[in-house]
């Protein structure tokens, strides 16, 4: 069975939105430990909402760092998306939990379906956090 690959041109500005982990390695820091950097975007325009740490001993969000994600994303236009991508194998039960309990509905994708989305804001932060980023 082959995968559809979906492209922001799909959708309308807060119509969806995505939630992606930005890092590819865990990012480490002396006082607490190593940490995942999680980030909410708009599907229609590329736009990063929000993001949140989750320590990398940690499985899961915490309940009030998903209600903030939330609440940071709804803060940019005063409105939550009728839909929430979540990569299958990212680890964000709390935040789909939470989405669904907001009326978004949650709809798990292949990570490789949001590739066109996530590729750039990966690639810049991966830049920007080896200190490579463009002065």
């Amino acid at each position: 069975m082959s995968t559809f690959v979906l492209y922001p041109n799909q959708f309308q500005v807060n119509e969806a939105w995505i939630v992606f982990k930005l890092n590819d390695a865990p990012i480490p820091t002396a006082a607490d430990g190593d940490f995942n950097l999680i980030a909410l975007m708009d599907a229609a325009s590329c736009f990063i909402l929000g993001t949140v740490t989750v320590s990398t001993d940690k499985a899961e969000l915490a309940i009030f760092d998903a209600k903030q994600l939330l609440k940071n994303g709804k803060a940019h236009k005063q409105v939550l998306p009728s839909k929430l991508l979540i990569p299958k194998h990212l680890p964000v039960g709390v935040l789909a939990k939470e989405a669904e309990s907001q009326g978004i509905t949650v709809v798990y994708v292949s990570e490789k379906q949001l590739l066109p989305f996530i590729d750039d804001p990966r690639e810049h932060f991966k830049k920007s956090f080896n200190g490579d980023s463009l002065q």
